[in-house]
């Protein structure tokens, strides 16, 4: 007769055996199956997403057949009186846009400024796409004038970027 508290013993081992081996056989599977799914995630994290038109892209100002500034055509900094390209003033109510042919300043909201510029004949840009760029003394020069100026500025300045239309600082 067997001794029973062996089988048992042996028959607890079996068991222990069949579990450890079938729980390695499910994480194996699990795991192998698991492999490509995790690969495919890395690569997937890894690549470049498709390019989407950003603000970055070039878009058609109208300005592109106006050539690039040439500052040998720039006048001397003692002669910028005889300034022959736009020139716009920032002031506190828009910016001042001078008409050189009679040196009347009309004043504009900054976006209405690509429009200007675009509406400009070729002969208007002997030095290329460039303007000139003055500040107005603020009649009143209070915190909220000097706001005003400096917001007006960083407006002009982003439109003219954004242009593609380089500025020069007036003396």
């Amino acid at each position: 007769m067997r001794n029973p508290v062996r089988t048992i013993l042996r028959n607890t081992a079996l068991l222990t055996f069949v579990l450890r081996n079938s729980a390695r056989n499910i994480v194996r599977k699990s795991v192998r199956n698991l492999v490509p799914f995790i690969l495919l995630g890395a690569l997937a994290a890894c690549s470049k997403p498709a390019e989407t038109p950003t603000a970055e892209t070039a878009q058609p100002t109208g300005l592109e057949s106006i050539p690039a500034p040439d500052p040998a055509k720039y006048p001397p900094v003692s002669k910028m009186s005889g300034w022959q390209n736009p020139y716009l003033v920032v002031r506190e109510d828009g910016i001042g846009f001078v008409d050189l042919s009679n040196r009347e300043v009309h004043i504009l909201k900054v976006e209405e400024i690509p429009a200007e510029l675009v509406s400009l004949p070729s002969s208007a840009w002997p030095y290329g796409r460039v303007v000139m760029v003055a500040q107005a003394a603020p009649k009143n020069p209070t915190d909220q004038t000097k706001a005003d100026l400096r917001k007006n500025r960083a407006l002009l300045l982003g439109t003219l970027k954004e242009l593609d239309v380089q500025f020069q600082e007036a003396p």
